[in-house]
């Protein structure tokens, strides 16, 4: 069985990842990685630890994570972020603060220790900043060699950006970052804007968790209609939320639910387009594609997906 490692700022879309990898049983899922974005590192991990504990996975350990940029000093949550993903990160829902506590070990040791345990087993799938495997890179280069996949969710090649016309917001919170790891040489699959705004959950599915009538089940559907009633306001045309992080999991299970082209890839870290994800004119002809971008998604099946396996994860919850 594939190994997992989840690397989460712990807002709404990664709830819903942390979902989708605990219903697939395709990948045990060894472990969370804490960083910042949504919410602060400590807010994440206990969401990471309360969020596991509902789902009837308290076996799932939460591991420390780098707390702000590598090129930055602090972290402060930026208001756009509490208004997509509440407070607290889980859409204001309250849920039972878990009884456990974050491990001591740092997550970039956790993720080099793990890639040595694993190898081509281990599959990496960042949805926050690419704070945590950058750092891990500089420590352990030779993990970039050795480690199976890298699915991260970022980025935006061919559709603007969230948070500017060229930058999507994971990769913006640490451009440095993300383009360590993309010119690593590491094999890493981008599933960026291209495809996860095209794959939007409604509130009809939502109220089929609440039909559940399981805790569980109530609070995926409280939190994600918050997420819903977010995107009414931030990108009225979609129709729904897009479902960002956990499509990075669908991925990282199933890699045919997308269309990939092979491009050794850069980000911009200097100038105006700072944050921009683009070709690397440096490795333009270079026949080793180490990367690989999404840029066509397979809605139905990756939405089948998705409402079965957390639905039934939800069900079964006590």
């Amino acid at each position: 069985m594939k190994k997992l490692i989840l690397d989460l700022d712990t807002g709404i879309d990664d709830t819903l990842a942390i979902s989708y990898a605990l219903g697939s049983p395709e990948v045990e899922l060894i472990g969370i990685a804490g960083t910042y974005g949504n919410v602060q590192l400590a807010q994440g991990l206990r969401n990471d630890l309360a969020i596991t504990d509902l789902l009837g996975h308290p076996e799932i350990k939460a591991y420390p994570g780098l707390t702000h940029a590598s090129t930055k000093d602090s972290f402060s949550v930026q208001k756009v972020s509490a208004f997509i993903h509440g407070e607290n990160g889980i859409g204001d829902v309250t849920i039972p603060d878990s009884k456990r506590s974050p491990e001591t070990e740092p997550a970039v040791d956790f993720i080099i220790d793990a890639v040595k345990t694993y190898g081509k087993d281990l599959t990496y799938v960042p949805t926050g900043p690419m704070t945590n495997i950058a750092a891990a890179l500089r420590k352990a280069p030779e993990i970039a060699q050795q480690i199976g996949r890298i699915v991260l969710m970022g980025g935006a090649l061919t559709v603007c950006g969230n948070v500017s016309p060229w930058s999507e917001a994971n990769i913006s919170q640490d451009p440095d970052a993300a383009n360590e790891l993309f010119r690593s040489g590491a094999p890493v699959t981008m599933i960026g804007l291209d495809v996860t705004l095209q794959t939007l959950l409604t509130y009809r599915q939502t109220g089929r968790w609440r039909e559940l009538g399981t805790t569980a089940g109530a609070f995926l559907a409280d939190m994600t209609d918050f997420y819903i009633k977010a995107y009414e306001t931030t990108a009225p045309k979609l129709g729904g939320c897009g479902l960002h992080d956990p499509l990075a999991v669908g991925v990282a299970v199933d890699p045919t639910l997308v269309t990939t082209l092979p491009m050794n890839m850069k980000v911009d870290v200097e100038g105006p387009t700072r944050g921009r994800t683009i070709g690397d004119n440096d490795r333009l002809n270079d026949p080793v594609k180490t990367m690989q971008v999404a840029v066509g998604v397979d809605v139905d099946r990756f939405l089948h997906e998705f409402m079965t396996r957390i639905t039934a994860l939800a069900a079964a919850a006590q």
